[in-house]
């Protein structure tokens, strides 16, 4: 007789793999995210707090034309050249630690530059609020990503970083105004003593230490490149608007293209770099993300350099009247980030989100090419529209971005982001600049004196000069010759935008963070950090690697 085979055991079920939720941030994160808004803060106000203080100081210092143009542009230089560096080195050795050293050497360079009684000195202490500047920056932004593990509360955290970022430097000039109608004009950098007094007692306390446990050695090497990469560019695109493509602004702008290729290949090629291409083969978005979040800072400092003008000296205000006008189309800023913020949450794909970003703040510079010589609303409003846009693609490409990469490369990721920013800005002055006042020569009269020919400002000054007819006359010309080079502007900024857009929709769609695809953000950093331990990319193996998270290094 047959017999019946014994039973087999049944198939084990497959296990069941979920993602941890992550921990959701209570009172004392959010009280620490307002401690980080106040660095950031002062950080961008620094960017425009010279703008009514220059006329003090140069009577009060005497600076020559060069050292005038040093004391207001050296901070920028200074804080674009180390954002990479500095967001680094904030991963290896703690970006809280980084965030208080930034602070003391930003509060004592403000003391300093308050009672600078030279040139030089005032210089110096510019350069290094930049350098503190260049290390707050990212610090506070990592450290938003490390506080906030919730991808809701991380995006509505970041929609304040975003909007506060943008907002100072609006709040800068009104500030600096304001203090040098009633005080001295070294009252501009004192502002920022109890504010980094605040974060240096309140920080240690709120604010948890975190870094890359097992960063690596720092590439010393890839400093003087990034610096040689970023500061010529920064440098060329910032003097083409006012000067004009002269030859040494060109060159300017080659050394520093090859520069950045040499930066980039040491990137590829170093066992610890400052920024590492892994970011760039992670989660799908971070390149995109960079790149888009750059064209949005060009929209935004392209449209700053018309209307700023537009508004003293194509309407006639005085500088704090301007600042203070400008200050109106930042009432809108606040309701940009949390609505795209809601959009997503919702459901809606994030790409789209970030298009019609894109789409809305094309439609200020819609508003900004219907603007005449007379159009003081239109202006502001095409300005507040605009910035609403930039403002709810800037927050959805940071979210995106800084999810995207690993907590313990936070601090590179968020420089990255800042040092794309900085780019973007300079480029849309230098480009629309450019653009507008080729228009503005062109429409100007023939007859017109060369000065007028060069600039509206100088237009304005030859008019004084001259009797009252031929004044008016020249006035009215130079005012209707801008109003026509921003309307060219701002249709090649409409276009830049809707463009970007497009690739909006195709790069980003369905673009995730990790943490909203149950995935980690870490197995390219770890096939990384295999690569370099097994001397793959050469240079001396690196021990301790491996590790899962950050390390947490304080309380």
């Amino acid at each position: 007789m047959p017999t019946n085979p014994p039973p087999q055991p049944l198939p084990e079920p497959p296990p069941v793999t979920s993602t941890p939720v992550p921990a959701r941030a209570g009172r004392r994160e959010w009280t620490a995210l307002v401690v980080l808004m106040l660095p950031l803060l002062l950080v961008s106000m620094d960017v425009s707090v010279l703008y009514f203080a220059v006329p003090a100081i140069n009577a009060d210092l005497e600076p020559t034309g060069t050292q005038q143009l040093w004391i207001f542009d050296v901070y920028a230089f200074v804080l674009a050249g180390l954002l990479m560096t500095m967001g680094s080195l904030g991963d290896r050795v703690g970006r809280r630690k980084l965030l208080l050293c930034g602070a003391a050497a930003f509060g004592a360079a403000s003391l300093t530059a308050a009672y600078a009684s030279s040139p030089e000195l005032l210089i110096a202490a510019r350069a290094v609020l930049g350098i503190g500047g260049a290390t707050l920056m990212p610090s506070t932004l990592a450290l938003v990503r490390t506080l906030f593990r919730d991808p809701g509360q991380r995006a509505r955290a970041i929609g304040i970083w975003s909007g506060v970022l943008v907002g100072g430097v609006a709040l800068g000039s009104v500030l600096s105004g304001l203090l040098v109608e009633f005080f001295w004009w070294g009252s501009v950098f004192l502002v920022n003593l109890p504010a980094m007094a605040l974060l240096l007692v309140l920080a240690p306390v709120l604010i948890p230490e975190s870094r890359d446990p097992h960063p690596g050695r720092f590439d010393l090497l890839s400093v003087p490149l990034s610096l040689a990469a970023v500061l010529p560019v920064v440098y060329g695109l910032k003097e083409i608007p006012s000067e004009g493509p002269r030859t040494e602004y060109v060159v300017s702008l080659a050394v520093g293209l090859v520069f950045a290729v040499l930066f980039v290949r040491r990137q590829r090629t170093a066992a610890s770099p400052l920024i590492s291409p892994a970011l760039f083969r992670g989660a799908r978005g971070f390149g995109p993300a960079v790149l888009l979040n750059l064209i949005s800072s060009f929209a935004m400092m392209g449209s700053a350099y018309y209307t700023t003008q537009y508004l003293q000296s194509v309407l006639g205000k005085s500088a704090l009247e301007a600042a203070l006008w400008a200050l109106l189309p930042s009432v809108l800023i606040g309701c940009a980030a949390p609505v795209a913020t809601a959009l997503v949450r919702r459901g809606v794909d994030r790409a789209q989100v970030v298009a019609g970003g894109f789409a809305v703040a094309a439609c200020g510079y819609g508003l900004l090419f219907l603007a005449g010589t007379d159009a003081l609303w239109t202006v502001l409003a095409g300005a507040g529209v605009l910035a609403c846009g930039a403002v709810v693609v800037g927050s959805q490409l940071t979210d995106l971005a800084l999810g995207a990469a690993p907590a313990e490369k936070a601090g590179a990721a968020a420089s990255l982001l800042e040092t794309g920013q900085e780019f973007g800005g300079a480029l849309g002055m230098a480009l629309l600049g450019s653009v507008g006042t080729a228009v503005y020569r062109g429409e100007m009269p023939a007859g017109a004196p060369g000065e007028a020919r060069e600039t509206l400002g100088g237009a304005l000054a030859v008019a004084e000069r001259l009797p009252a007819p031929a004044s008016d006359a020249l006035t009215s010309a130079a005012r209707a010759a801008f109003t026509s080079g921003m309307h060219v502007a701002a249709l090649v900024g409409a276009g830049v935008l809707l463009g970007a857009a497009a690739v909006a929709v195709g790069a980003l769609r369905g673009a995730q963070t990790p943490e909203g695809l149950g995935l980690s953000a870490r197995p390219a950093f770890e096939d990384e950090a295999r690569s370099a331990d097994n001397g793959v990319r050469g240079g001396a193996p690196v021990p301790g690697r491996g590790g899962t998270g950050e390390s947490p290094a304080g309380p």
